[in-house]
């Protein structure tokens, strides 16, 4: 999902166990070895004797892992289930042992059996994971017996550098290698970015795709970003690459792999859509085919030569199995698995080896929920375990105390509790003269990776945030900075929360203590937000007047959408939005006084 995708800078002074620093080289396209021929078998085969003219192959997928390898905490760790009277369960979910679980399980009396994913496997990391680079991840995702993944905006978090030491390992250049004796292998399944070029060269920066075969059975798999990507990754993530519309590189790519014989072929999307309900067991074919499901991916697979067969989307962390019609009108199965690997994807293609193609009436998918009722996987508790300890002197230390939940990520409303002390964190930390002489401060919502839980995560006791927890809230170690702004601009800036891009998919910033307003959301584009009712500490906000505002360097930058917050001038680069709000925490708990969730009063809604 958009987010403000930095790269994780100061707070990564870590346990760097290495002794000698390994530095990545140019960005190397090639894929591990044999990556783009294989099966991993998960099964036997069919024997002796005639081969049948048609084979099932089995196709799990899941989408936006983001580094959770322990079940993600609180309201994010849930997902929704409509029962026939109309009741809605919520099921504890995720997690990289449960995960692990349900796809061997799901593998069991399946010869043909294919695992990809739809990116953002890393970027926006828990600190276990974050902490580390996500080298744990990638190596969780090896033990997974993943076969494939689409790029994810977040896999730009870092640069093209670091994602190519992801693709082909190496110790990190700066923190070296973590554990003794052990250099990074990175992922031994291709990464795959068909729509992503060298601005010098015009060359794929990674492969475009690749063909997975086994026992003569070929299925091809092409993998996109959304083109939208350098909007929402800071400018150093994405500096020298260049992003193609989704529809007209898959079409390219489909067209190369139907001239080499490949006609079985499965696109993975980081793009999304959102359906009508959030229980994942909900029907978005109803009335008609893909009737129940909006956004940016309706009009991608509509675009889709009806070459692929099948598309297996992401980024939106939403739970849908559709079918959306093709251009000559034929459904066509679109798939999303929420996020957090709270979910996976089964999805059975049948495959005719005369044709060498998948039979497209038959095609099968259903969502099923990492239920954590089941075994864990022991390879990834010890996994879990190890990274674990070279983390615990960072992740456990106390930083606050909260007398209930604070949600963020969890709040579906406009303005989050969590937001809010955000906001306020930032203003104060860069309030004084020597720090910014910020009146104000903004906080993108897509920043907020997750809920304060007041529930213990360890052994720290219900009510502590561990520096862990508010790292997992805050992960991409933003430098806060602080500008020159018109009144008029701040109007402007506000306005595009709900025009432009974001008019489709509100994007409603996180505001400090002192600015209210009114949204109006009967009304359409920037009257959504009611000019004359914006007010500073009581006061109109005045055009002509300039206020100093505070916010991360990926809005200052303009992202998410918002080009009038990077008209900044006069700025002051202040500590990392993490630190701030680490900061703000000892200020303002202790344990006989702990933080409790703020009231959410600065944003009037009208509905």
């Amino acid at each position: 999902m958009s987010a403000t995708p930095q790269k994780n800078r100061a707070s990564r002074r870590v346990l760097a166990a290495a002794a000698g620093l390994v530095t990545v080289g140019a960005l190397v396209a090639a894929m591990p070895a044999g990556a783009h021929d294989r099966g991993h078998g998960h099964g036997g085969g069919h024997g002796h004797g005639h081969k049948p003219r048609t084979v099932d192959v089995q196709l799990l997928s899941f989408n936006d892992l983001h580094g959770n390898l322990e079940p993600p905490a609180g309201s994010a760790g849930n997902v929704s289930k409509t029962h026939p009277d109309g009741t809605v369960e919520s099921i504890p979910a995720g997690g990289v042992e449960y995960l692990a679980t349900s796809l061997r399980t799901a593998r069991k009396g399946n010869p043909y059996s294919v695992t990809a994913a739809g990116g953002d496997m890393v970027g926006a990391s828990p600190l276990l994971s974050g902490l580390f680079h996500d080298e744990p991840t990638i190596e969780a995702l090896n033990k997974l017996d993943l076969d494939v993944t689409a790029v994810g905006n977040h896999e730009f978090d870092e640069g093209a550098t670091e994602l190519a030491r992801l693709q082909n390992g190496g110790c990190h250049p700066v923190e070296g290698c973590y554990e003794k004796g052990k250099k990074f292998k990175g992922a031994d399944f291709p990464y795959l970015a068909a729509n992503v070029t060298k601005e010098k060269t015009g060359k794929p920066l990674l492969k475009p795709y690749t063909v997975w075969k086994k026992k003569g059975v070929k299925i091809g798999f092409i993998g996109v970003t959304l083109e939208g990507t350098p909007d929402i990754v800071t400018a150093n993530g994405v500096k020298g690459l260049k992003f193609h519309d989704e529809v007209e590189t898959i079409n390219k790519y489909a067209r190369e792999l139907d001239r080499k014989g490949v006609k079985s072929i499965v696109a993975l999307i980081h793009e999304g859509g959102a359906p009508a309900s959030t229980s994942y067991n909900y029907d978005c074919d109803s009335p008609g085919a893909g009737d129940g499901i909006s956004g940016p991916i309706v009009d991608i697979a509509k675009g889709i030569t009806p070459k692929v067969d099948a598309l297996v989307t992401g980024h939106t962390h939403q739970a849908y199995v559709c079918t959306v019609p093709d251009p000559s009108g034929k459904p066509r199965m679109v798939t999303s698995a929420s996020s957090f690997g709270k979910l996976y994807t089964d999805t059975t293609l049948t495959y005719d080896r005369r044709t060498n193609d998948i039979v497209r009436t038959s095609v099968k998918s259903a969502n099923h929920v990492v239920t954590r009722d089941q075994p864990k996987a022991p390879d990834m508790t010890r996994l879990i375990d190890r990274w674990n300890k070279l983390a615990a002197p960072i992740a456990n230390k106390p930083q606050g105390w909260i007398s209930a939940d604070i949600n963020g990520r969890g709040s579906t409303a406009p303005e989050k509790p969590l937001g809010n002390v955000i906001a306020d964190a930032q203003l104060e930390g860069l309030a004084p003269a020597d720090k910014g002489g910020a009146e104000v401060a903004f906080m993108n919502p897509g920043g907020i990776r997750a809920d304060l839980v007041h529930k213990a995560s360890g052994s720290e006791g219900d009510g502590v945030v561990t520096y862990g927890e508010a790292f997992t809230v805050q992960p991409f170690t933003n430098m806060m900075n602080v500008v020159d702004l018109t009144g008029a601009q701040l109007v402007t800036a506000l306005q595009q929360q709900v025009s432009g891009p974001n008019e489709a998919s509100p994007k409603i910033l996180q505001v400090s203590r002192g600015l209210t307003y009114t949204l109006d959301l009967t009304k359409s584009g920037a009257d959504r937000v009611v000019a004359d009712t914006i007010k500073l500490n009581g006061e109109a906000i005045d055009p002509a007047r300039t206020y100093r505002v505070a916010m991360n360097e990926f809005l200052a930058g303009g992202g998410d959408g918002f080009p009038a917050l990077g008209q900044g001038t006069n700025k002051l680069v202040g500590a990392s939005d993490l630190d701030l709000f680490n900061a703000y925490l000892a200020a303002h708990s202790t344990a006989t006084a702990p933080l409790a969730p703020p009231a959410t009063d600065r944003i009037t809604v009208i509905q």
